[in-house]
């Protein structure tokens, strides 16, 4: 048994990933059960692992393996031994008995969920460790850095991901001495297996047309093809950067979004009656019959609020981009959505922090999330069928004759 720091994270987690049966969960919670025995450990020896030290009264003699049950699965974690006297996390284990108790509470609800390095050492300290300082808290906070890396930086090798949703989250960040918005870029597609996974991560300072093109082709880069639809609200820059590194996709304007823009062109009291329209528009049965309730759509608002008309007609290639799929899908591909309860996920644990010290500590965080999210969506049902992702693949995009780049340009702007 070799000692945690001899261990790379990195290469265990892509060995983990190449037999196709990731436990991330489980990882991480070897990761930090092993890094808290050693520092717990290293206090007991008055230095830390291979120090020199005149405050050394111990040292290290090897490990012991030991088995641990949880609800992630069995851990076997490496248990330190001392050449004087024993040692034994009773803050983890009841001697004799592998059981869970409140170390994947730490893991899972301070680390994961982003509570602040004071704050974990204060749930360690009842745990019975009295000698863990911050900065050895936050080093093991470090060891998601390798696994979350490998999961952001995986080969997209599952085949064509035929729709891509894609969304931006701001998070507050310390920088330079002050506190600044930077952007949260995530993407989710759908893979050939008709599953859904998380595709990538990246933050940004600026959400703009720099900053989404680098992130679509760092997604490409990784092997990302295929795709015939990207989903999304009008973020701007996103629609130019689509046409540059996803040549052949269309764009769908989330219609959820678009619909709070368009009212907010009319006068409250209208609000409930513009609405009501448009909605009627995502009732119909086919495609034709979506396009001319649009027209009649447009025709009714028209008479009375000639801006909203306008604006709602300059959108129209850029919502209806759905009615060149089968019909079967269309609330799946309509909006973004889908994506909004994984962004409540990631909301739930950044509200925690409130203000990340670094963009790194954004990227372990929200890494971990999404990697966990990815994990549950492998597991669960398929998102869409196979034979319904086959004849997507096989529809024409009507959208890409119809719509023109000052379409698209007008509908963003507005």
């Amino acid at each position: 048994m070799t000692a945690p720091e001899s261990v790379n994270p990195a290469g265990l987690l892509r060995e983990q990933l190449e037999a196709t049966s990731p436990d991330l969960l489980r990882a991480m919670i070897k990761t930090f059960a092993d890094a808290l025995m050693s520092a717990e450990a290293d206090a007991a020896c008055g230095a830390d692992y291979g120090q020199r030290s005149q405050a050394r009264v111990n040292s290290r003699n090897g490990y012991r393996p030991r088995e641990w049950d949880t609800r992630a699965g069995t851990v076997e974690l490496a248990i330190p031994k001392l050449r004087s006297g024993s040692y034994f996390p009773d803050w983890l284990l009841t001697h004799r008995r592998r059981a869970e108790q409140a170390l994947v509470s730490v893991v899972a609800t301070s680390y994961l969920l982003g509570v602040s390095t004071r704050r974990v050492e204060k749930l360690v300290e009842q745990l019975g460790v009295r000698q863990l300082s911050k900065s050895q808290v936050s080093e093991m906070a470090t060891h998601l850095d390798a696994q979350v890396e490998a999961f952001r930086n995986r080969p997209l090798d599952s085949g064509h991901y035929t729709f891509v949703w894609v969304d931006a989250l701001v998070i507050k960040v310390r920088e330079a001495g002050r506190t600044v918005n930077v952007h949260a870029l995530v993407a989710v597609g759908v893979n050939a297996d008709g599953g859904r996974e998380v595709l990538g991560l990246d933050v940004c300072s600026d959400e703009d047309g720099a900053g989404w093109l680098a992130f679509l082709r760092s997604l490409t880069a990784r092997g990302l093809s295929g795709v015939r639809l990207v989903i999304s609200d009008a973020h701007r820059g996103l629609v130019s950067a689509v046409g540059a590194a996803l040549p052949g996709a269309a764009w769908q304007r989330c219609r959820t979004h678009y619909l709070r823009n368009l009212l907010s062109k009319v006068p409250k009291s209208a609000q409930p009656w513009v609405a009501t329209l448009v909605r009627t528009v995502f009732d119909q049965p086919d495609a034709d019959a979506v396009r001319q309730q649009f027209t009649r759509v447009v025709e009714a608002i028209e008479v009375k609020f000639p801006a909203a008309a306008e604006h709602l007609d300059d959108a129209r290639a850029d919502l209806l981009a759905f009615t060149s799929f089968p019909r079967e899908i269309w609330r799946q591909i309509w909006s973004n959505n889908p994506q909004e309860r994984l962004n409540k996920e990631i909301r739930r644990r950044t509200d925690v922090v409130g203000i990340f010290p670094n963009r790194a500590a954004i990227i372990r965080l929200v890494g971990a999330v999404l990697a966990e999210q990815t994990d549950e969506w492998t597991e669960s049902r398929r998102y869409m069928g196979l034979e319904l992702l086959a004849k997507a693949r096989l529809t024409p995009l009507e959208t890409e004759a119809s719509a023109t780049p000052e379409t698209h340009t007008t509908a963003i702007a507005a």
